[in-house]
């Protein structure tokens, strides 16, 4: 365990679970040897992790490569933690895309065949033009297996587990995502955004891991460009009062980029996950401008997009992108109101 203040950037070498689970041969030199890496471009830290005596039980644990726990000095339950993903840097130039063991949107319809499907994507630096500046990295695929890869698609490297320990003798499962965060797959969430989690134990006990290269809303295959990073993230801590005053009662995960306020919706149910977001978004706009709530459902119906972080990790997830450009008077009028009372 690794203990902090509060204010600290932690560097962590993230490690994608692609190439480590058994089901790929658990050998990632093998693994991506089978698809032309050369074993120097093979992490020594993917290939140690997969030969050790670790084990674990996919039913109680998940097949993620998680890093933690991080306690952070002096918080407790009620405060938020604030994690700002500072920088992330891909480890390996290629990554993995998989439908494997009948999960995704499309259960029963894709995998096509009997076997588990892992896509390998490569990464590749453009050149320059106006949709790919030189320097770009972006991913690139074939139109057909073995085919010259035509498809090339940017990168936005982000982690699609950030949590915090629940509270209770059970550890949390690192697929479904809750009101720790978790695996919320936001793909917002990259370079200069931040995601703040409800702590429930003293310390918080943060983790993250599950890194990713790029992913589409939803994530219908089930995973996104599967890949290690090297990331650099800042913990903050909210104290319950100013949390309250700013955010209102989170009851999950809310993230924040340099335009969006962002809350969530997380259920079994997408319906459902919906509704919890629509509901969480109202909550906000109320505690942080005192927006009344039949006018802050009616914004968010004419000015809002709500959309599906991903269908796919049993637990499906919702978020919203409230801009906070929309809200540039509302601090002042606030202020009136509150000097005049």
């Amino acid at each position: 365990m690794l203990t902090i203040d509060a204010g600290t950037e932690v560097t962590i070498d993230t490690i994608s679970h692609e190439g480590v689970l058994e089901d790929q041969g658990r050998n990632p030199a093998v693994f991506f040897g089978g698809h032309g890496v050369d074993r120097a471009d093979v992490l020594d830290d993917a290939v140690v992790l997969a030969a050790s005596d670790f084990s674990r039980n996919p039913r109680v644990d998940g097949p993620h490569v998680v890093t933690g726990p991080i306690h952070v000095r002096g918080v407790r339950p009620g405060d938020l933690l604030k994690m700002t993903l500072v920088e992330a840097v891909p480890r390996v130039p290629y990554g993995i895309i998989s439908n494997r063991h009948g999960k995704g949107a499309l259960p029963g319809e894709y995998p096509l065949g009997s076997d588990n499907v892992s896509i390998f994507a490569t990464v590749d630096a453009a050149d320059g033009s106006e949709r790919e500046p030189a320097g770009t990295l972006v991913g690139t695929l074939p139109l057909l297996p073995g085919g010259q890869r035509v498809v090339r698609f940017p990168l936005h490297p982000f982690l699609g587990i950030m949590g915090v320990a629940v509270a209770g003798e059970q550890r949390a499962h690192s697929v479904p995502p809750g009101a720790h965060g978790g695996n919320i797959d936001i793909n917002l969430l990259t370079v200069g955004s931040s995601l703040y989690l409800p702590v429930q134990v003293p310390g918080a006990l943060a983790y993250v891991g599950d890194p990713h290269f790029a992913q589409g809303d939803g994530e219908v295959a089930l995973t996104a460009m599967e890949a290690s990073l090297r990331v650099t993230v800042r913990f903050d801590v909210i104290a319950a009062a100013d949390a309250i005053a700013n955010f209102g009662a989170l009851a999950g995960p809310l993230a924040e980029t340099a335009e969006f306020l962002v809350p969530t919706g997380l259920d079994e149910h997408l319906d459902e996950a919906m509704r919890e977001c629509v509901r969480a978004a109202i909550a906000l706009l109320g505690a942080r401008y005192g927006m009344e709530p039949t006018l802050a459902y009616a914004y968010l119906s004419a000015a809002t997009d709500f959309n599906i972080s991903q269908v796919v990790d049993l637990v499906t997830g919702v978020h919203a992108r409230i801009r906070v450009a929309d809200f540039e008077g509302a601090g002042l009028a606030r202020d009136r109101t509150e000097a005049s009372s």
